[in-house]
């Protein structure tokens, strides 16, 4: 009788530590959800010189695989991983290329995105981005955001090279912390976008002059 009680209560204790484990195996770790791309470009001060006005396509933007997605991706030296408890609230890919597209709206002096088919004398624009994550130097150090992006402007009939160059912008996030993270890529973002604006411009401007 006592062994049969002891039974009981074992088996008791076994079941309400199975339905603890699985209580604490169904409640997701809590997340915070991020966005960048609102920083201003040219916060108002666009080109404004007089050129050519040329129309571009931006092909779909391309995105190293370890950085797509929603989750932030940090580098210390040869190793990666995710940032834990942040997320994009889109991936970064989407967000990226829509804070270009902005950009081009608001600073673009010569060029003019197409959306619908391109035009006979456009050209294309492809956006290549080989990096894009937060930078340690050190573990627990203050992180740079890091952005490469290699660029190339191709006439659209026989895809030859116009023009291409790599732009690489960092900036450092002041502070360990996901929001100062947040914020670094959110300025690096912009600079990118501008360059690229500007980059597209003068190229643009001076393949139509020469055509």
């Amino acid at each position: 009788m006592i062994r049969s009680r002891l039974m009981i209560a074992a088996a008791a204790v076994a079941l309400a530590g199975g339905v603890s484990g699985c209580a604490l195996l169904s409640t997701p770790d809590p997340v915070q959800l991020y966005r960048f791309g609102g920083a201003s470009a040219f916060a108002g001060t666009g080109a404004t010189s007089a050129c050519p006005e040329v129309h571009v396509a931006l092909r779909r933007v391309d995105f190293v695989e370890a950085a797509r997605g929603d989750r932030v991706l940090a580098v210390t030296g040869a190793e990666a991983a995710y940032i834990k408890g942040a997320r994009w609230v889109s991936p970064s890919e989407i967000l990226f290329e829509e804070a270009l597209r902005n950009a081009f709206l608001d600073g673009a002096a010569c060029t003019v995105l197409s959306s619908g088919p391109i035009a006979r004398d456009g050209l294309l624009l492809n956006v290549d981005v080989r990096r894009f994550e937060a930078t340690y130097a050190a573990p627990g150090a203050v992180p740079d955001a890091n952005i490469v992006v290699l660029l190339r402007l191709m006439q659209p009939g026989d895809r030859s090279i116009v023009a291409e160059d790599r732009i690489s912008v960092s900036d450092s996030a002041g502070e360990n912390r996901q929001s100062a993270i947040v914020a670094a890529f959110d300025r690096a973002t912009a600079e990118v976008s501008r360059q690229i604006v500007v980059w597209t411009d003068q190229q643009a401007s001076q393949a139509a002059r020469g055509s």
